[in-house]
């Protein structure tokens, strides 16, 4: 795959479009190679391409002679479904037509704060807007329920637009309810905000906020590890909360159920050893029973104004302890399995594993167990979702 890349002098002539500061496009090309192949996370990838460089890690990832460990050849069942020169053309294509730019480790607006992530960092980061707002001094993540309440509404907004008023960026979701709060107080106020997009920055999602997202392009800045194109998944967003947690000093929950997916934000944040706060609601309100939680059994901080989140900014990499959260027990080889699977058309295993980012033979298995269930019906065009 790598020599078929390298060779193509129309990949070679956008790789340069879209990176004109880059003398040379190999980089860049095996980046995006990576981006296209792999899901957000991966880690066996992220740990090849920091042994070997990018463009090497590809050459070995896609020789079968070269994989020798069995880690390697199961990640290489992975990523060959995906392991196509197309993919890597239509990513610099929606790049150059969205607008959008390409952040790569090393470039001086890449933020150095993701690199916590070890292997687990991002490969490459698309973005549309101002990448130098990703670097700031002070950046605070604010997330909270989509089902957010006008207290929570009112909350978020109160600390987001103090503390962009401050000088501080706000990081969140772009999702409805406490992330909308969030980015709207700090465009209110003239500050920074950044919005962490489960899909490609060329698809306003959720499609109520294009408006919202617009906005945010134009003083802030529209944030993906996926490129152009890439459809936002149950999977996907809970790996880009890993994103929104690495991003900000310090995270605060406003507003979360038992079971939101802002504790698993709050997870992530507390296993990268970011400051977690949380905003006490109501006893009486469900919307706050996760941030009760947070409180209650795994030490976040009491969290009641902008001053207080100054505060865990400033307390650099103090540890949270406890574990880790997730918005759904699901093994998340089973939610992958799932997103990707279709109510009404049926798809064959192979599919459905280029479109999780499993390799067949995993998702064959995992197909197995959800028919057994009842989740999933097979016919004889394959797996649907039932």
């Amino acid at each position: 795959m790598i020599a078929a890349l390298m060779s193509d002098a129309l990949l070679l002539h956008a790789a340069r479009q879209l990176r004109p500061d880059r003398e040379d496009p190999v980089e860049t090309i095996a980046r995006i190679a990576w981006n296209t192949m792999t899901e957000p996370g991966d880690g066996v990838a992220g740990v090849l391409i920091e042994r070997l460089g990018a463009a090497e890690a590809l050459r070995v990832a896609c020789d079968e002679r070269g994989l020798t460990e069995k880690t390697l050849h199961e990640a290489r069942k992975r990523w060959m479904p995906r392991a196509r020169p197309a993919a890597v053309h239509d990513a610099l294509r929606g790049a150059l037509e969205a607008g959008s730019g390409l952040l790569l480790p090393g470039d001086a607006a890449w933020p150095t704060a993701v690199d916590d992530l070890a292997e687990h960092a991002p490969t490459a980061l698309w973005m549309r807007g101002d990448p130098a707002i990703l670097n700031m001094r002070q950046r605070a993540s604010i997330v909270g329920a989509r089902a957010a309440t006008a207290y929570g509404d009112r909350v978020a907004a109160e600390l987001a637009g103090d503390l962009a008023m401050g000088g501080a960026a706000v990081i969140s979701g772009g999702a409805y309810g406490i992330d909308g709060s969030a980015h709207r107080a700090a465009l209110g106020v003239g500050g920074a905000t950044v919005a962490v997009l489960a899909g490609g920055v060329d698809r306003a999602y959720p499609a109520g906020h294009q408006q919202l997202f617009d906005q945010i392009r134009s003083s802030g800045v529209v944030l993906s590890e996926l490129p152009c194109g890439a459809a936002p998944t149950k999977w996907r967003f809970l790996s880009r909360n890993r994103i929104i947690a690495a991003l900000g000093q310090a995270t605060v929950v406003v507003e979360a159920g038992w079971r939101s997916g802002s504790l698993n934000t709050a997870g992530h944040a507390s296993s990268l050893g970011r400051p977690l706060g949380a905003v006490p609601g109501p006893i009486t309100s469900a919307a706050s029973a996760g941030c009760h939680r947070l409180l209650r059994e795994y030490d976040a901080h009491c969290v009641t104004s902008a001053e207080e989140v100054r505060e865990l900014m400033g307390a650099g990499a103090a540890c949270q302890g406890g574990p880790s959260f997730a918005e759904d027990r699901e093994e998340p080889d089973t939610v992958r399995v799932l997103d990707a699977l279709s109510r009404r058309v049926a798809h064959p295993p192979a599919e459905i594993a280029a479109r999780s980012g499993l390799a067949v033979d995993r998702v064959r298995g995992i197909l197995g167990l959800l028919g057994l269930d009842g989740r999933a019906a097979q016919s004889a065009e394959g797996w649907r979702r039932a």
